[in-house]
């Protein structure tokens, strides 16, 4: 029996651990043949030095469960280092069906306290790291179609975060990137979808070193059932979006965790306002604005608890 993957190729970036683990895991079993990418680096920060392990180890992992993968160990927010991961998969299988942008750091700090290198760092891995790997698989994908005349199977993944829609206080330069990811999608999904390939971006939520200090104290199953919080709860959505079957679901945003699925709408207009005359004046806009805000709730974001649904253990 065919598998819904069978005879594509894929890229997974920050593979070697945690969500992109899951991930390449899930896209192997369904027949893909996966690139497994991963910088190795020890710290969440994206300190240490590089190492080939993880990358090799997952790949490894895939190849004795009987499927094909290869290991790149590379930064995916160098731009060459980007194109050479894409080559690898065209070199390596003759062509990139599916592309899974998961790699990113943390540099968590307040706004008032965070550096400049800080911020940027964190905006190059995530966000420029999920640009450098789009750019070379939409090259490739746009070259097929033309050389075929027709559209081809291009799946784009993107990794971003509730953060970037309920507000991360100690996190913004991971939510600003979140949030630049969710609009790269987007753009990204009018540009594609006339070669037949689709971009769509997840929010995940999983237990992870990148997330361990998030979900301390949040109870772990100990009766054997599967954690809420367990990547491999995340792995089957980017396996579906992955797939044929997810031919129509295209510039959308899901956020995914534990047995759910949420599809997220673009944002709506809450309330509107017309002038009276020509342009606002300031009294206007405070007469019109101001009761607006009065009776409704602080603008603050959820307790962990309440958008997890979880309890603390």
């Amino acid at each position: 029996m065919s598998l819904p993957l069978d005879g594509m190729a894929a890229i997974v970036t920050g593979a070697g651990r945690g969500l992109g683990r899951a991930e390449a895991l899930e896209l192997a079993g369904l027949g893909a043949s996966v690139v497994v990418n991963d910088y190795g680096q020890p710290g969440r920060d994206g300190s240490g030095e590089a190492s080939a392990t993880p990358a090799e180890e997952v790949a490894e992992e895939i190849r004795a469960a009987g499927g094909r993968a290869v290991a790149h160990v590379g930064d995916v927010s160098d731009h060459q280092q980007a194109g050479a991961l894409v080559q690898l998969a065209v070199d390596t299988y003759g062509k990139l069906d599916v592309l899974v942008n998961n790699a990113g750091i943390l540099r968590d700090r307040m706004i008032f306290s965070m550096t400049e290198d800080e911020w940027d760092s964190v905006i190059r891995v995530h966000l420029r790291g999920h640009f450098n790997t789009t750019h070379f698989a939409a090259a490739h994908w746009r070259a097929r179609a033309k050389e075929s005349g027709g559209p081809v199977h291009g799946r784009i993944v993107n990794t971003s975060s509730e953060a970037f829609l309920a507000g991360s206080a100690g996190q913004p330069n991971y939510a600003a990137a979140k949030g630049g990811i969710v609009g790269l999608t987007t753009s990204t999904a009018l540009a594609l979808a006339r070669y037949g390939v689709t971009a769509n971006a997840i929010c995940p939520r999983a237990r992870t070193r990148m997330t361990e200090d998030v979900f301390a104290g949040f109870e772990v199953p100990e009766d054997g059932r599967l954690d809420a919080l367990a990547p491999e709860h995340v792995a089957p959505l980017v396996g579906y979006l992955a797939s044929p079957a997810a031919a129509k679901v295209n510039g959308q945003l899901l956020v995914v965790h534990g047995g759910m699925v949420a599809i997220v709408e673009r944002p709506r207009v809450a309330a509107k306002f017309d002038s009276a005359k020509e342009t606002f004046t300031f009294a206007e806009l405070d007469e019109l604005i101001s009761p607006y805000y009065e009776d409704r709730p602080p603008n603050e974001t959820f307790a962990a608890a309440e958008v997890l649904g979880l309890k603390r253990g």
